[in-house]
Order: structure tokens, then C-alpha cells, then sequence
């Protein structure tokens, strides 16, 4: 088996250099960078010793080898912001930090670079398409410079939820040998686990003659994936339907790049440093979905071929299938390349799955154990019975405001649900008073606004949100943030500047003219109309009533509020009283 990297300090070391940061500059980790730190610091990430040094990226893009000629088909990095960059020095130290400011590792700088993100993500991705999440990563959220060095980790992450299932490495190969179990065959998923995935892991452990490793990704999967804390419910109440002793449950705090056939070999090796001795690699591994065209990214058996290719180098032996159907006629599971010609063959998609969730209909006992589709229907109730969150963006003065105040009314009026009205003026007083207006600041505080909003979706409730949200990237991580929990409609309010200023009540625009008021939306510092927008309202064509009735209409067409018909509003009824 081989030998792990662990990079933890002893108790006095880090006593130590906790006294000594004090004077260093401070990154805070990101949640990716806070994952890859946590599979560095245990061995998860063994042979590496700490971020890629600049020679060791440029070999792993090109070849997917370290510098050295070992087999390592993903760049792990870390990226940092130019200030942090200019602070630390081409050689110094640099204390990171968990979002909550608690000290957990220190890196000794070595190597500083600015990588070519582009080249980067056609060497890793084979797209530079930003539908692909790891592409879009790339070039939204990388920051300009990588660094590397000597990496001491004092804790890694704390996690308060599923500790029974949580291991390092060595204590899931301790855990191994204490049953003895010297062949495990490991499953990788991260979403629930069906009678599909269910038929495919018993195939496994009979062709591999080993017991299973349900090795779950907790850390960060594709946008839009089931939450955790669901998916984790749903593992443990399939766990029972194996055979006794033969399958453990533990969880693998990775970021997914979901960057399909190399991701699979990086997820094989992986396993190989948890104990596993076999890896199950199905149709489509870690692929991100479809082009904006409807082709896939990458050949569904691409993963395969790569993982045959350097079989030799993996350390555990790789068991590849295609996808499982359900054949009625026979009550049981196939390869699909094994369903009989002609043979009726079922199998219900993503898609249809979350269309089934929202709206209500039954998950067939075919499909879904009856104890996995309770528990996705505790977290995914109909879809009229989530949360929800409207965002209006525009230019100041276009009527976002005014709109967003119609529907709130409409909401009261009509449906008695919790709406919170979260205005662009009122919440940058109460939550970014101490913001200014460049573009970080800016992003900084619909960031502070996306999290408020998320929170309340969460909980079933219902966000208004109306503010100027200049730019397409801080829109899409509220988008992405809030769709997480609930439902997300983006109302664009597309009023000319001239209209704009026409009515401006505040002067606000002529101030801005005047060089009063500097980095003003609009006059001196840019708008992206938004690309995505599921409404495009006109509000010099329609009132601020009828807009906020469109969107109503449009949340009745999506199932977020069923409509309560016509004569339902308070005016009605009275007129019929009288």
C-alpha cells in the first residue's frame, strides 16, 4: 500500500508558529482552497507535499505528470490576489486562515507566478466554453498570481455534522484492517444513491469478490447538486439493503473540478491513498453535463479508456460498466448493453427526477427504495411549498423598486406568504454601509445581499431583491447561490439611460455628470445587461403593476405559487359585497 504525505505539525510547532503569524500577512481560504488544503494536510492528496510549485503545474497541464514523472492528472493550486501577492514577496510567509479567522496552516512562499488561465483550462477542460463549471471557475473566480512553498497545516477543517463517517486515510485503512478487509471496492458519487447505483456496486463486489467503500464527495460537486446533509440521509438509509458487514459509509471532502476523464484518474488515485483496492468508474465520470448545444463535453467512455491507459501506475485495479436500466419484464437491472433487443427498458433522468420532486408525483419503488424517496421528499417538498427569490436588476431609476413593492403587495394580498423586501438602498445601509463603489465593493455587497437572500429561500420564505447589480458575475453567484436552496427568477428592469435620468428624483444622474458623484452606474462605471435574465421587463411599455404581475404569472408557470384564480383578490370581494 503506498506510503502517505501528512503534513500536520506537532501541538509546538503549531503553538509557534501561531505566535509568529502575527506578524505575517493573511490569506483567508476560500471553500475549494479550505478542501484541497484538508486532503493535502492527511494524505488525501499523497504524493503531493503541499501546492504546486510552477514546474509541477505546467507538467501536470501538459502531461499530467509532476515534474518528476509521476502520474497526476489535476493542477491543485493556490490562488491569491495581487495585494496578497505584493504583501508576502516573491519569498516570505503567508498564514491562511478559515473563513471564521482561525489559523490552520502556513505557507513558507517559494514560487510566485501569474498563470494563463486560459491555457490552463484548454489543457485540463479541453474547453475554454464557460458553461463548463470548471472553466467558469477558472475565469470568474481564479485570483491573478499562484504561490507555493513549504506547507505546515496546524488543524485541518472542523466539521460538525456525520463525524461517524468522517475519516482520514489512515483511520479508514486502520478501520479496514481491523475488519479485515483486504479487497474494498470503491463507489464515488455525489448525488443519492438509487436502485440503479445500488445494482451496479453488488455487480462490483461480486466480480471484485470485496466489500464497498460508499465514498461520497462532501466537499464542493456541480452547481445544482442535491445538499449533503440530503444526500447523506439518503446513503445511510440505503446502507440496511446490503449485506451485513459488507459495506462502510465514509466521506470524502473534495472539490470537484468536474473535469471528466482526467478527473477520473485523479478520483482513482484518490481512493488508492484511502485504502480502496479496486474503483468503480461508470458511464460519464465527474462530466460536467452538456455544451449550451446539447453535445456532452466529453465522450461518455473517455474516463475508461484514460483509467486502462495507466492501469499500471493507478495502485488499485479499475472495474468500469456502463450505465444500469431496469428491465420490467424481467424485475431486474442490466447493463444497458446487455438489455435484450426489443426488451422494454426503463430509467428515469436527472432531470425528470427533479421535475417529479417539484412537482409532487411518486418515485416508483423500481427507482428508488421507499426509504431513500422519504428522504428526499423531507428535503425537497413540492415546489409551491419552497422558497423562493425574485432579483430585479437595472440602472438606478429604471422602477426596480417600484416594481419590486407591486409584488410584494400581490404576495401579501393574494397568498399570506413571508415575503422580505431586500431594496438596493435600504440593505447597502444596513448590511455594506462601509462599501464604496468599486467594482469589488460592489460585488462585495450583492454578495451580502445573495447570502440574505439564500438564507430566506432556505427557509422557505420569499426574498424581493432590487438593486443595480452592475455586473454578470456577482448576478450569477447569487443565482447559483440561491438555486442551491430554492427557486431563483432574475427580472431584468431594461430602461434606457435617457429614461433613467429622465425621472430622477434625487438628482443623482446630473451629479454624476457633474463629477459630484464619482464611479456612478451608468456615467462612469459600466452596466453588463444580463444575458440570462428569465424576464425582461420594459418599464416605459408597461406599469410598475403590470410588471409585477407578469413575474407573478411567471412564478405561477414555474409551480412556485399556485394561482388562486380569478376574483382572489381583496378588491373583488369587496366589490361583490357591495
Amino acid at each position: 500500500m503506498s506510503e502517505l504525505v501528512d503534513l500536520r505539525t506537532s501541538q509546538e510547532r503549531a503553538r509557534e508558529l501561531g505566535r509568529r503569524s502575527v506578524r505575517w500577512p493573511s490569506w483567508t481560504l476560500s471553500r475549494r482552497q479550505l478542501c484541497d488544503l484538508e486532503l493535502l494536510g492527511c494524505g488525501g492528496f499523497s504524493p503531493l507535499k503541499g501546492f504546486l510549485g510552477e514546474a509541477d503545474y505546467r507538467s501536470v497541464c501538459e502531461s499530467m505528470r509532476l515534474a518528476d514523472g509521476t502520474l497526476w492528472p489535476i493542477p491543485v493550486v493556490l490562488d491569491i490576489d495581487a495585494a496578497t501577492q505584493r504583501a508576502v514577496g516573491a519569498r516570505g510567509w503567508l498564514a491562511l486562515r478559515d473563513p471564521e479567522g482561525t489559523l490552520v496552516a502556513v505557507l513558507r512562499v517559494e514560487h510566485a507566478w501569474r498563470p494563463d488561465l486560459a491555457a490552463e483550462a484548454v489543457a485540463v477542460f479541453g474547453t475554454t466554453d464557460v458553461a463548463h463549471p470548471g472553466v467558469a471557475h477558472l475565469r470568474r473566480q481564479t485570483r491573478e498570481w499562484y504561490v507555493s512553498g513549504a506547507l505546515e497545516v496546524l488543524e485541518l477543517p472542523q466539521h460538525h455534522g456525520f463525524r461517524a463517517h468522517r475519516h482520514t486515510p489512515d483511520e479508514l485503512r486502520a478501520e479496514f484492517a481491523a475488519r479485515g478487509w483486504d479487497r474494498v471496492v470503491a463507489f464515488q458519487t455525489r448525488n443519492p444513491m438509487h436502485r440503479a447505483h445500488q445494482q451496479l456496486t453488488l455487480r462490483a463486489m461480486r466480480d471484485a469478490d470485496a466489500t464497498l467503500l460508499i465514498h461520497p464527495i462532501v466537499g464542493i460537486g456541480k452547481p445544482g447538486d442535491i445538499d449533503v446533509a440530503t444526500r447523506l440521509r439518503c446513503y445511510r438509509a440505503l446502507l440496511p439493503t446490503y449485506p451485513p458487514g459488507s459495506a462502510v459509509l465514509s466521506l470524502l471532502p473534495l472539490a470537484m473540478r468536474m473535469a471528466g476523464p482526467r478527473e477520473a484518474v485523479w478520483h482513482a488515485l484518490i481512493r488508492r491513498n484511502y485504502g480502496a483496492t479496486h474503483f468503480i468508474v461508470g458511464r460519464d465520470h465527474a462530466g460536467p453535463g452538456l455544451r449550451p448545444d446539447g453535445r456532452p463535453f466529453y465522450d461518455p467512455y473517455a474516463g475508461h479508456r484514460l483509467l486502462h491507459a495507466h492501469v499500471g501506475e493507478l495502485g488499485l485495479r479499475i472495474l468500469t460498466y456502463p450505465r444500469m436500466i431496469y428491465v420490467p419484464g424481467q424485475d431486474r437491472y442490466l447493463p444497458e448493453d446487455q438489455v435484450p433487443a426489443g426488451e422494454e427498458a426503463l430509467a428515469i433522468s436527472g432531470t425528470e427526477l427533479r421535475r417529479r420532486l417539484a412537482t409532487g408525483v411518486d418515485l416508483p419503488e423500481w427507482f428508488t427504495p421507499p426509504e431513500v424517496a422519504a428522504e428526499l421528499r423531507r428535503s425537497f417538498p413540492p415546489r409551491d411549498e419552497q422558497g423562493f427569490t425574485v432579483f430585479f436588476t437595472g440602472l438606478s431609476g429604471a422602477g426596480k423598486s417600484s416594481i419590486a413593492r407591486e409584488l410584494e403587495a400581490l404576495l401579501t394580498e393574494r397568498h399570506g406568504r413571508p415575503v422580505t423586501l431586500l431594496d438596493g438602498d435600504v440593505a447597502r445601509t444596513h448590511l455594506s454601509g462601509e462599501l464604496g463603489y468599486s467594482r469589488a465593493d460592489r460585488d462585495r455587497n450583492i454578495a451580502r445581499l445573495g447570502y440574505v437572500a439564500a438564507e430566506i429561500t432556505k427557509h422557505r420564505g420569499i426574498a424581493i431583491c432590487a438593486a443595480i447589480a452592475p455586473f454578470d458575475t456577482a448576478r450569477r453567484r447569487v443565482r447559483e447561490a440561491v438555486s442551491a436552496t430554492g427557486g431563483f427568477v432574475l427580472a431584468f428592469v431594461d430602461a434606457p439611460l435617457p429614461w433613467c435620468e429622465s425621472r430622477d428624483r434625487k438628482g443623482l444622474y446630473a451629479k454624476a455628470r457633474a463629477g459630484v458623484i464619482e464611479q456612478f452606474t451608468g456615467i462612469s462605471d459600466p452596466y453588463e445587461p444580463p444575458l440570462d435574465a428569465d424576464l425582461v421587463i420594459d418599464p416605459a411599455a408597461e406599469s410598475a403593476a403590470g410588471a409585477a404581475q407578469r413575474v407573478l404569472d411567471h412564478l405561477y408557470a414555474l409551480g412556485y405559487l399556485r394561482d388562486p384564480g380569478p376574483g382572489s383578490d381583496n378588491g373583488d370581494v369587496l366589490g361583490r359585497i357591495r
